[in-house]
Formats: structure tokens, C-alpha cells, sequence
């Protein structure tokens, strides 16, 4: 799996629905491919939504040691495992959030973890942010340590961005505060 097929599966789903233009809205991994997507296709991308979104997997020396060990264990850990330990890490802020993400990650299949998981750890977008042209909207956890860092240099290459912190929530933003960001994604969407 190489990381563009994320940004042609998402043009040929747009394609089969007949949808020329799209607003794209993920959450992490799910925000870098949408990013990606403007970068590679801006003529079908209307405007991003980017939520706790990475734009590099090697932004600073600890993730240039750590990603490459993460992605290697990831073959000897299973599935039971990665599932409890991914919980962990993202309902650290809201325990609520723990035995949803747990089932989610128990039902990926092995082998297609390692799979995603070596694409996604591979996806580089910094040196190409400033090809984003469309509105955007970055949203981030006030308490998500994992891509904090990021979100400064996001907005600042990102022209037509506008950097919005979602109030009590990690990593998985969408999760710990779902009226913050439906609120803001609402207003977001109705001044285009």
C-alpha cells in the first residue's frame, strides 16, 4: 500500500458519486488524507476541515526515533494489544471514549493494520502545505499532545486557514467534545 492510494480511493469514491467538488473533514489520519487530497487534487476540494491533523510523521527527533521503532513492533504485537494500548493513549482524557476505540481497533485484521500503518507513518505533506488554496478550518484538542506541535506550522503555510482550539478534549477530539466541533464546523460551513 503506498499513501497516495488513500487520495485515489477518496477521488474515485467522489467519482462514482458523481460529486465533482467535495468539503473533506477528517480527524487525524483521516484530516491528512483529506489534506493530501487538496494537495494533489484542489479542483475537486471545496474547503478542509482538519481535526488533530499530522502533517508529517517526522516533524521533530523524537518522532524521526519513534516512528520508525513504533512501525517495526507493530508486527510483533497483537491485535488485542494495539487495540487496548491505542484505547489508552486516546481516552487518556475522556475514559468514556475507551471501550468504543478498543472495539474499533479489535476489528481491523492484522495484517491490515500493518499495512495502514506503514502508509500512514509514511505520509509527508510539509514540504507541499502551501499548495493548499481552499478555505480551512484546523481544529485541535486543547489537551492533544500528539499533534500539537504540528498545528502552528499548519496554519501558518495553510494561507486560507483559520486555527480554532476545541475546549476539554484530546486526540480524539470529535469524541470528547462533539458540540464544540459540530458547532464549529456548522459556522465554518455556512460562512462559505
Amino acid at each position: 500500500m503506498h499513501t497516495e492510494d488513500f487520495n485515489r480511493d477518496l477521488i474515485e469514491l467522489l467519482d462514482f458519486l458523481e460529486i465533482e467538488r467535495a468539503h473533506l473533514c477528517g480527524l487525524s489520519m483521516g484530516g491528512h488524507i483529506s489534506l493530501q487530497t487538496a494537495i494533489r487534487y484542489p479542483e475537486r476540494v471545496k474547503s478542509l476541515i482538519l481535526i488533530g491533523t499530522p502533517f508529517t510523521n517526522s516533524f521533530n527527533w523524537y518522532e524521526k526515533m519513534f516512528v520508525p521503532i513504533n512501525r517495526l513492533s507493530n508486527y510483533f504485537i497483537p491485535m488485542k494489544i494495539l487495540a487496548k494500548s491505542q484505547a489508552y493513549v486516546l481516552s487518556k482524557y475522556n475514559h468514556n471514549n475507551k471501550r468504543y476505540i478498543e472495539s474499533a481497533v479489535r476489528q481491523i485484521p492484522h495484517k491490515n493494520w500493518l499495512r495502514l500503518w506503514n502508509a500512514i507513518s509514511r505520509m509527508e505533506s510539509g514540504a507541499h502545505l502551501h499548495k493548499v488554496t481552499c478555505p480551512t478550518l484546523i481544529l485541535h484538542g486543547e489537551k492533544d499532545t500528539m499533534t500539537m506541535r504540528q498545528q502552528t506550522v499548519l496554519h501558518e503555510k495553510i494561507k486560507e486557514s483559520k486555527w480554532l482550539t476545541i475546549r476539554n478534549a484530546h486526540h480524539a477530539t470529535n469524541l470528547d467534545n462533539p458540540n464544540d466541533v459540530n458547532t464549529y464546523i456548522d459556522a465554518f460551513l455556512k460562512e462559505l
